[in-house]
């Protein structure tokens, strides 16, 4: 029972949005003995699940998806998870950005958000992203996937540029790349050769699980 409670602490605090409370229940079942991936596997993911089914409701907005990710960042350091671990435990790995020219961060801070909660590691490049800068990041960390937003319709020419720099290079078909923002569409995702699209974050999470697991084989 103890063990259980101690899960449930786990998952409140995240779904609280509470870094005190996620520090605490983390000293908590180190102190229980109970193993920090079952802490991870029981207790922190299934909170961080919640929070992102909540948002996908509308109860809940951006600003608890960044607090419950940074109580969930506070509770991993606290349970001194290997970095090895977390390879094991991750999704996939995804590099996002605002194309450049593209200063509009709402939509892509709310993927991130979404994406972090199913277990993706990301890396958030921020806005005005030059091309070059989505590939250099994600074959330094690995990526999985690439995910390039555009909320104007005078930036969607740099989602298509992306797409032709990685065919220069000839790593086109090492990543998974997926558009969105409010300036793209299913047809303009078809026309320039991207894997992926989808017009909420929401959905985009779930093309991106699909795509993955269907390049995996699983």
């Amino acid at each position: 029972m103890e063990k259980e409670a101690v899960l449930k602490k786990l998952r409140d605090a995240i779904v609280n949005c509470d870094m005190e409370a996620a520090v605490a229940a983390s000293k908590e079942a180190l102190e229980s003995g109970v193993d920090p991936i079952t802490a991870i596997e029981q207790g922190l993911s299934p909170g961080m699940q919640e929070v992102g089914d909540k948002y996908e409701r509308g109860e809940y907005f951006l600003s608890h998806l960044m607090m419950a990710g940074e109580a969930m960042k506070a509770a991993l350091k606290v349970l001194k998870i290997e970095s090895q671990t977390l390879e094991q435990l991750k999704r996939g790995t995804v590099v996002i950005g605002t194309v450049r020219g593209d200063i509009h961060s709402i939509g892509k801070d709310i993927l991130a958000s979404l994406l972090r909660a199913k277990g993706f590691e990301v890396h958030d490049l921020g806005v005005d992203v030059p091309t070059s800068r989505f590939l250099e990041v994600a074959e330094e960390v690995g990526a999985d996937i690439i995910a390039a937003s555009a909320l104007m319709t005078t930036t969607l020419p740099a989602q298509r540029e992306l797409i032709r720099f990685l065919e220069d290079r000839g790593v086109r078909d090492k990543f998974i790349v997926l558009i969105g923002g409010g300036a793209t569409s299913k047809e303009w995702c078809e026309e320039i050769g991207a894997d992926g699209w989808a017009e909420r974050a929401p959905e985009a999470v779930k093309v991106a699980v699909e795509l993955l697991e269907k390049r995996r084989g699983t």
